[in-house]
Protein backbone atom coordinates (compact mmCIF):
# COMPACT_ATOMS: atom_id res chain seq x y z
CA UNK A 1 0.00 0.00 0.00
CA UNK A 2 1.36 3.49 -1.11
CA UNK A 3 1.82 6.26 0.84
CA UNK A 4 -1.40 7.64 -1.17
CA UNK A 5 -3.08 5.07 -0.32
CA UNK A 6 -2.79 5.49 3.69
CA UNK A 7 -3.50 9.11 3.25
CA UNK A 8 -6.70 8.06 1.17
CA UNK A 9 -8.11 5.60 4.06
CA UNK A 10 -6.73 7.81 6.77
CA UNK A 11 -8.80 10.77 5.72
CA UNK A 12 -12.23 8.92 5.92
CA UNK A 13 -11.82 6.78 8.77
CA UNK A 14 -10.23 8.79 11.26
CA UNK A 15 -13.29 11.68 11.80
CA UNK A 16 -15.35 8.03 11.68
CA UNK A 17 -14.06 6.78 14.71
CA UNK A 18 -14.08 9.96 16.41
CA UNK A 19 -17.43 10.61 15.55
CA UNK A 20 -18.41 6.98 17.70
CA UNK A 21 -16.04 8.42 20.64
CA UNK A 22 -17.36 11.94 20.67
CA UNK A 23 -20.82 10.46 20.42
CA UNK A 24 -20.66 7.96 23.47
CA UNK A 25 -19.19 10.42 25.72
CA UNK A 26 -21.50 12.56 25.07
CA UNK A 27 -24.39 10.56 26.01
CA UNK A 28 -22.12 9.42 29.23
CA UNK A 29 -21.84 12.76 30.08
CA UNK A 30 -25.33 13.45 29.45
CA UNK A 31 -27.09 10.58 31.23
CA UNK A 32 -24.36 11.06 34.20
CA UNK A 33 -24.61 14.80 34.53
CA UNK A 34 -27.24 16.03 32.51
CA UNK A 35 -30.44 14.59 33.23
CA UNK A 36 -30.99 15.78 37.01
CA UNK A 37 -31.05 19.45 37.66
CA UNK A 38 -27.71 20.95 39.42
CA UNK A 39 -27.65 21.51 43.03
CA UNK A 40 -28.56 24.93 44.72
CA UNK A 41 -25.66 26.73 45.74
CA UNK A 42 -24.89 26.74 49.65
CA UNK A 43 -23.10 29.63 49.25
CA UNK A 44 -22.86 32.96 46.82
CA UNK A 45 -19.74 33.93 46.32
CA UNK A 46 -18.79 37.10 44.80
CA UNK A 47 -18.14 37.85 40.99
CA UNK A 48 -16.29 39.83 39.05
CA UNK A 49 -17.35 39.81 35.46
CA UNK A 50 -14.61 41.36 33.20
CA UNK A 51 -14.35 41.88 29.74
CA UNK A 52 -12.06 43.60 27.70
CA UNK A 53 -13.15 45.31 24.49
CA UNK A 54 -11.45 46.99 21.70
CA UNK A 55 -13.29 48.96 19.01
CA UNK A 56 -16.94 47.39 20.34
CA UNK A 57 -19.19 50.28 19.98
CA UNK A 58 -21.92 48.37 17.64
CA UNK A 59 -22.31 45.40 20.08
CA UNK A 60 -20.99 46.65 23.44
CA UNK A 61 -23.88 48.71 24.85
CA UNK A 62 -26.43 45.62 24.46
CA UNK A 63 -23.69 43.53 26.62
CA UNK A 64 -23.38 45.34 29.39
CA UNK A 65 -27.05 46.53 29.93
CA UNK A 66 -27.85 42.14 29.33
CA UNK A 67 -25.40 41.83 32.01
CA UNK A 68 -27.84 44.04 34.47
CA UNK A 69 -30.42 41.39 33.92
CA UNK A 70 -28.17 38.33 35.73
CA UNK A 71 -30.18 36.72 38.83
CA UNK A 72 -27.24 36.52 40.86
CA UNK A 73 -27.19 38.38 44.25
CA UNK A 74 -23.59 39.56 44.07
CA UNK A 75 -21.57 40.62 41.28
CA UNK A 76 -19.61 43.47 40.06
CA UNK A 77 -18.46 44.37 36.22
CA UNK A 78 -15.39 45.49 34.66
CA UNK A 79 -14.86 47.13 31.59
CA UNK A 80 -11.30 47.69 30.25
CA UNK A 81 -11.37 49.37 27.24
CA UNK A 82 -7.83 48.47 25.73
CA UNK A 83 -6.70 51.70 23.34
CA UNK A 84 -9.86 51.69 21.18
CA UNK A 85 -10.08 54.40 18.46
CA UNK A 86 -13.66 54.44 18.04
CA UNK A 87 -16.28 55.68 20.24
CA UNK A 88 -16.35 53.00 22.76
CA UNK A 89 -14.59 54.97 25.04
CA UNK A 90 -17.33 57.72 25.25
CA UNK A 91 -19.90 54.79 25.11
CA UNK A 92 -18.21 53.72 28.36
CA UNK A 93 -18.12 56.65 29.93
CA UNK A 94 -21.58 57.37 29.21
CA UNK A 95 -22.35 53.65 30.80
CA UNK A 96 -20.92 54.03 34.23
CA UNK A 97 -23.56 56.95 35.24
CA UNK A 98 -26.42 54.62 34.68
CA UNK A 99 -24.76 51.56 35.70
CA UNK A 100 -23.90 51.61 39.24
CA UNK A 101 -22.18 48.42 39.42
CA UNK A 102 -19.95 49.50 36.05
CA UNK A 103 -16.29 50.05 36.72
CA UNK A 104 -14.83 51.13 33.78
CA UNK A 105 -10.43 50.85 33.03
CA UNK A 106 -9.11 53.01 29.95
CA UNK A 107 -5.40 51.91 28.56
CA UNK A 108 -3.68 52.93 26.00
CA UNK A 109 -1.86 52.18 23.76
CA UNK A 110 -3.19 48.63 22.80
CA UNK A 111 -1.83 46.06 24.77
CA UNK A 112 -3.46 42.96 24.17
CA UNK A 113 -6.29 41.13 25.16
CA UNK A 114 -4.64 39.44 27.57
CA UNK A 115 -3.12 41.86 29.11
CA UNK A 116 -6.48 43.65 29.21
CA UNK A 117 -8.13 41.04 31.20
CA UNK A 118 -5.20 40.94 33.67
CA UNK A 119 -5.71 44.37 34.63
CA UNK A 120 -9.02 43.99 35.28
CA UNK A 121 -8.53 41.08 37.27
CA UNK A 122 -6.09 43.26 39.37
CA UNK A 123 -8.77 45.63 40.17
CA UNK A 124 -11.45 43.31 41.00
CA UNK A 125 -12.81 42.12 44.28
CA UNK A 126 -14.14 39.07 43.71
CA UNK A 127 -13.71 35.58 44.44
CA UNK A 128 -14.91 34.29 41.18
CA UNK A 129 -13.26 36.17 38.20
CA UNK A 130 -15.69 35.46 34.85
CA UNK A 131 -14.00 36.57 32.03
CA UNK A 132 -16.72 36.93 28.81
CA UNK A 133 -16.16 38.72 25.15
CA UNK A 134 -17.79 42.17 24.07
CA UNK A 135 -20.30 40.18 22.30
CA UNK A 136 -21.34 37.71 25.00
CA UNK A 137 -25.03 38.06 26.32
CA UNK A 138 -24.82 35.78 29.83
CA UNK A 139 -27.78 34.42 30.31
CA UNK A 140 -29.80 35.51 33.45
CA UNK A 141 -28.85 31.72 35.51
CA UNK A 142 -25.40 30.69 34.03
CA UNK A 143 -23.89 32.67 37.33
CA UNK A 144 -25.82 29.80 39.53
CA UNK A 145 -25.43 27.19 37.10
CA UNK A 146 -21.18 27.78 37.78
CA UNK A 147 -21.25 28.95 41.27
CA UNK A 148 -22.24 25.28 42.75
CA UNK A 149 -19.08 23.48 41.26
CA UNK A 150 -16.74 25.86 43.18
CA UNK A 151 -18.52 26.16 46.12
CA UNK A 152 -18.80 22.15 46.75
CA UNK A 153 -14.66 21.31 44.99
CA UNK A 154 -12.56 23.37 46.47
CA UNK A 155 -10.03 21.97 43.53
CA UNK A 156 -11.99 23.24 40.95
CA UNK A 157 -10.03 26.14 38.93
CA UNK A 158 -12.12 27.32 36.23
CA UNK A 159 -15.69 25.85 34.70
CA UNK A 160 -16.80 26.98 31.22
CA UNK A 161 -19.77 27.54 29.52
CA UNK A 162 -22.48 26.42 27.21
CA UNK A 163 -22.00 29.61 23.58
CA UNK A 164 -24.94 29.25 21.81
CA UNK A 165 -25.07 31.56 18.09
CA UNK A 166 -27.27 34.12 18.01
CA UNK A 167 -27.31 34.92 14.31
CA UNK A 168 -28.45 32.30 12.52
CA UNK A 169 -30.18 33.92 9.00
CA UNK A 170 -27.13 33.31 6.80
CA UNK A 171 -25.63 29.59 5.90
CA UNK A 172 -22.72 30.17 7.83
CA UNK A 173 -24.53 31.06 10.91
CA UNK A 174 -26.93 28.13 10.63
CA UNK A 175 -23.78 26.04 9.41
CA UNK A 176 -22.03 27.11 12.79
CA UNK A 177 -25.07 26.38 15.14
CA UNK A 178 -24.81 22.26 14.33
CA UNK A 179 -20.91 23.08 14.55
CA UNK A 180 -21.36 24.04 18.67
CA UNK A 181 -23.42 21.63 19.33
CA UNK A 182 -22.23 18.00 17.05
CA UNK A 183 -18.73 18.97 17.46
CA UNK A 184 -17.44 21.56 19.93
CA UNK A 185 -20.13 20.56 22.89
CA UNK A 186 -19.70 16.82 22.18
CA UNK A 187 -15.89 16.99 22.54
CA UNK A 188 -16.25 18.83 25.75
CA UNK A 189 -18.40 16.99 27.09
CA UNK A 190 -15.92 13.82 26.04
CA UNK A 191 -13.08 15.14 27.72
CA UNK A 192 -14.97 16.08 30.95
CA UNK A 193 -15.57 12.28 31.27
CA UNK A 194 -11.24 11.94 30.83
CA UNK A 195 -10.53 14.74 33.61
CA UNK A 196 -8.81 17.07 31.61
CA UNK A 197 -10.14 20.01 28.93
CA UNK A 198 -8.17 20.76 25.89
CA UNK A 199 -9.80 24.44 26.53
CA UNK A 200 -12.53 26.65 28.14
CA UNK A 201 -14.85 28.84 25.63
CA UNK A 202 -13.22 32.16 25.74
CA UNK A 203 -15.89 33.76 25.37
CA UNK A 204 -17.52 32.89 28.61
CA UNK A 205 -15.54 30.79 31.38
CA UNK A 206 -15.19 31.27 35.50
CA UNK A 207 -11.96 30.83 36.94
CA UNK A 208 -11.30 31.14 40.78
CA UNK A 209 -9.40 34.01 41.48
CA UNK A 210 -6.90 32.24 43.72
CA UNK A 211 -6.11 29.55 40.85
CA UNK A 212 -6.06 31.93 37.96
CA UNK A 213 -3.25 33.59 39.71
CA UNK A 214 -1.66 30.76 40.59
CA UNK A 215 -1.48 29.77 36.98
CA UNK A 216 0.24 33.52 36.64
CA UNK A 217 -2.23 35.10 34.90
CA UNK A 218 -3.06 35.04 31.05
CA UNK A 219 0.06 34.98 28.76
CA UNK A 220 0.69 37.45 26.03
CA UNK A 221 2.88 34.90 24.34
CA UNK A 222 -0.35 32.95 22.52
CA UNK A 223 -2.73 34.52 20.33
CA UNK A 224 -5.31 32.33 22.08
CA UNK A 225 -5.46 32.73 26.26
CA UNK A 226 -8.10 30.45 27.03
CA UNK A 227 -6.16 27.31 25.77
CA UNK A 228 -3.30 28.03 27.09
CA UNK A 229 -4.62 29.26 30.65
CA UNK A 230 -6.62 25.67 30.53
CA UNK A 231 -3.64 23.87 30.36
CA UNK A 232 -1.67 26.59 33.02
CA UNK A 233 -4.50 25.04 35.43
CA UNK A 234 -4.96 21.58 34.87
CA UNK A 235 -0.68 21.55 35.35
CA UNK A 236 -0.96 22.99 38.45
CA UNK A 237 -3.62 20.51 39.39
CA UNK A 238 -6.70 22.71 39.24
CA UNK A 239 -9.84 20.86 37.54
CA UNK A 240 -11.43 22.53 34.80
CA UNK A 241 -15.39 21.82 34.41
CA UNK A 242 -17.78 21.95 31.64
CA UNK A 243 -21.32 23.24 32.60
CA UNK A 244 -23.73 23.38 29.25
CA UNK A 245 -26.23 24.88 31.91
CA UNK A 246 -24.29 28.13 31.83
CA UNK A 247 -25.63 29.87 28.66
CA UNK A 248 -24.19 32.50 26.80
CA UNK A 249 -25.33 34.02 23.22
CA UNK A 250 -22.49 35.40 20.60
CA UNK A 251 -22.22 36.42 17.40
CA UNK A 252 -20.56 34.09 15.11
CA UNK A 253 -18.79 34.94 11.84
CA UNK A 254 -21.16 35.59 8.46
CA UNK A 255 -18.48 36.34 6.20
CA UNK A 256 -15.53 33.76 4.61
CA UNK A 257 -13.37 36.82 5.10
CA UNK A 258 -14.11 36.68 9.44
CA UNK A 259 -14.76 33.01 9.13
CA UNK A 260 -11.16 32.73 8.09
CA UNK A 261 -9.33 34.55 10.10
CA UNK A 262 -11.02 33.06 13.11
CA UNK A 263 -10.53 29.61 11.97
CA UNK A 264 -6.56 30.14 11.20
CA UNK A 265 -6.00 32.02 14.30
CA UNK A 266 -7.61 28.86 16.64
CA UNK A 267 -5.18 27.00 14.74
CA UNK A 268 -1.84 28.95 15.36
CA UNK A 269 -3.01 28.91 18.55
CA UNK A 270 -3.28 25.97 19.13
CA UNK A 271 -0.16 24.26 17.47
CA UNK A 272 1.53 27.27 19.53
CA UNK A 273 0.27 26.09 22.71
CA UNK A 274 0.84 22.26 22.18
CA UNK A 275 4.91 23.46 21.81
CA UNK A 276 4.47 25.57 24.65
CA UNK A 277 3.66 22.60 26.53
CA UNK A 278 5.52 19.62 25.47
CA UNK A 279 6.99 18.84 28.78
CA UNK A 280 3.65 17.73 29.87
CA UNK A 281 5.19 14.01 28.23
CA UNK A 282 8.17 14.28 30.85
CA UNK A 283 6.33 14.24 33.85
CA UNK A 284 3.72 11.03 34.90
CA UNK A 285 1.49 12.84 37.11
CA UNK A 286 0.31 14.71 33.22
CA UNK A 287 -0.39 11.47 31.80
CA UNK A 288 -4.40 12.70 31.89
CA UNK A 289 -3.55 15.06 29.69
CA UNK A 290 -2.07 12.72 27.15
CA UNK A 291 -5.10 11.39 25.81
CA UNK A 292 -5.95 14.89 24.73
CA UNK A 293 -3.10 16.27 23.35
CA UNK A 294 -2.90 12.84 20.75
CA UNK A 295 -6.22 13.79 20.44
CA UNK A 296 -5.39 17.28 18.53
CA UNK A 297 -2.18 15.72 17.50
CA UNK A 298 -4.33 13.50 15.55
CA UNK A 299 -6.59 16.23 14.31
CA UNK A 300 -3.35 18.22 13.12
CA UNK A 301 -1.89 15.38 11.26
CA UNK A 302 -5.78 14.72 9.93
CA UNK A 303 -6.25 18.18 8.16
CA UNK A 304 -3.20 18.27 6.75
CA UNK A 305 -3.59 14.93 5.20
CA UNK A 306 -6.64 15.93 3.58
CA UNK A 307 -5.45 19.38 2.40
CA UNK A 308 -2.21 17.43 0.90
CA UNK A 309 -4.73 15.06 -1.03
CA UNK A 310 -6.72 18.20 -2.04
CA UNK A 311 -4.00 19.87 -3.43
CA UNK A 312 -2.29 17.19 -4.97
CA UNK A 313 -5.41 16.03 -6.75
CA UNK A 314 -5.84 19.86 -8.07
CA UNK A 315 -2.10 20.38 -9.09
CA UNK A 316 -2.22 17.24 -11.16
CA UNK A 317 -5.75 17.27 -12.89
CA UNK A 318 -4.55 20.70 -13.94
CA UNK A 319 -1.07 19.81 -15.15
CA UNK A 320 -2.75 16.70 -16.86
CA UNK A 321 -5.21 18.75 -18.76
CA UNK A 322 -2.45 21.32 -19.53
CA UNK A 323 -0.58 18.11 -21.45
CA UNK A 324 2.15 18.03 -19.03
CA UNK A 325 3.16 14.43 -17.89
CA UNK A 326 4.94 15.40 -14.72
CA UNK A 327 2.65 13.85 -12.33
CA UNK A 328 0.50 10.73 -13.24
CA UNK A 329 -3.34 11.88 -12.84
CA UNK A 330 -4.87 10.97 -10.04
CA UNK A 331 -8.61 10.36 -9.29
CA UNK A 332 -10.67 13.15 -7.61
CA UNK A 333 -10.23 12.55 -3.17
CA UNK A 334 -13.17 10.82 -2.07
CA UNK A 335 -13.66 8.09 0.48
CA UNK A 336 -12.89 4.60 -0.31
CA UNK A 337 -15.88 2.18 -1.09
CA UNK A 338 -16.75 0.40 1.81
CA UNK A 339 -16.60 3.39 4.14
CA UNK A 340 -18.19 6.58 2.48
CA UNK A 341 -22.37 5.55 2.87
CA UNK A 342 -20.91 4.19 6.94
CA UNK A 343 -19.42 7.70 7.38
CA UNK A 344 -22.14 9.79 6.20
CA UNK A 345 -24.25 7.38 8.07
CA UNK A 346 -22.01 8.00 11.43
CA UNK A 347 -22.12 11.79 10.80
CA UNK A 348 -26.00 11.79 10.66
CA UNK A 349 -26.37 9.67 13.86
CA UNK A 350 -23.60 12.35 15.49
CA UNK A 351 -25.52 15.28 14.40
CA UNK A 352 -28.97 13.69 15.89
CA UNK A 353 -27.32 12.92 18.89
CA UNK A 354 -26.02 15.87 19.30
CA UNK A 355 -29.04 18.05 18.95
CA UNK A 356 -30.96 16.13 20.55
CA UNK A 357 -28.88 17.10 24.24
CA UNK A 358 -28.63 20.27 23.25
CA UNK A 359 -32.36 21.04 22.14
CA UNK A 360 -32.65 20.99 26.07
CA UNK A 361 -31.05 24.85 26.09
CA UNK A 362 -33.37 26.42 23.33
CA UNK A 363 -36.05 27.75 22.72
CA UNK A 364 -36.97 26.22 19.26
CA UNK A 365 -36.57 23.45 18.05
CA UNK A 366 -32.57 22.63 17.19
CA UNK A 367 -33.76 19.92 14.17
CA UNK A 368 -34.86 22.56 11.95
CA UNK A 369 -30.96 23.30 11.14
CA UNK A 370 -30.21 19.69 10.54
CA UNK A 371 -30.64 20.18 6.65
CA UNK A 372 -27.71 22.76 7.24
CA UNK A 373 -25.68 20.84 9.36
CA UNK A 374 -24.99 18.15 6.92
CA UNK A 375 -22.98 20.44 4.93
CA UNK A 376 -20.43 21.01 7.90
CA UNK A 377 -18.17 18.20 6.21
CA UNK A 378 -18.20 19.43 2.68
CA UNK A 379 -17.11 22.83 3.61
CA UNK A 380 -16.05 23.13 7.11
CA UNK A 381 -13.30 20.21 6.63
CA UNK A 382 -11.76 22.28 3.27
CA UNK A 383 -11.66 25.54 5.92
CA UNK A 384 -9.89 23.36 8.57
CA UNK A 385 -7.09 21.97 6.41
CA UNK A 386 -6.40 25.41 4.73
CA UNK A 387 -6.70 26.99 8.31
CA UNK A 388 -3.68 24.23 9.92
CA UNK A 389 -1.62 25.34 7.14
CA UNK A 390 -1.60 29.38 7.43
CA UNK A 391 -1.66 28.41 11.55
CA UNK A 392 1.65 25.98 11.04
CA UNK A 393 3.07 28.77 8.92
CA UNK A 394 2.17 31.54 11.09
CA UNK A 395 3.35 29.39 14.40
CA UNK A 396 6.71 28.49 12.77
CA UNK A 397 7.55 32.30 11.31
CA UNK A 398 6.51 34.15 14.53
CA UNK A 399 9.96 33.22 16.00
CA UNK A 400 8.43 33.65 20.10
CA UNK A 401 7.31 37.18 18.71
CA UNK A 402 4.78 38.79 21.30
CA UNK A 403 1.27 39.24 20.16
CA UNK A 404 0.64 42.29 21.84
CA UNK A 405 -2.10 43.90 19.94
CA UNK A 406 -5.26 42.88 18.58
CA UNK A 407 -8.27 43.61 16.66
CA UNK A 408 -11.96 43.53 17.30
CA UNK A 409 -13.20 39.70 15.56
CA UNK A 410 -16.09 39.66 13.05
CA UNK A 411 -19.30 39.95 14.99
CA UNK A 412 -21.57 39.36 12.11
CA UNK A 413 -23.07 41.40 9.01
CA UNK A 414 -26.72 41.45 11.11
CA UNK A 415 -27.41 44.22 13.57
CA UNK A 416 -28.74 42.68 16.99
CA UNK A 417 -32.61 43.81 17.94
Amino acid sequence: MTGWELLGYFVPLYPLYMSFIWTIGGLLFYFRWERTPNPVPSTFPFYSIVLAAHNEEKCLRQTVENLAHIDYPRYEVIVVNDGSTDGTAQLLDELVHTCPWLKVIHLSPNSGKAKAVNTGVLFSKGEIILVIDADCFVDKDALRQMTWHFTQYPRVGAVTGNPRIINRTSLLGKIQVGEYSSIIGLIKRSQRLLGKVLTVSGVMAAYRKTAFCDSGFFDSDTVTEDIDITWKLQKRMWEVRYEPRALCYILSPETIRGLWKQRVRWAQGGVGVMRKHYDVWSEWRQRRFWPVYLEYVAGLLWALSLGTLVLYWFVTVLLYNFGSAALPPVQPFVPPTWTGSILVLVCLQQFTVSLFIDHHYEKKSLFQYYIWIIWYPFFYWLISALAIYAGLYKTITAKGKVHATWKSPDRGIHTLE
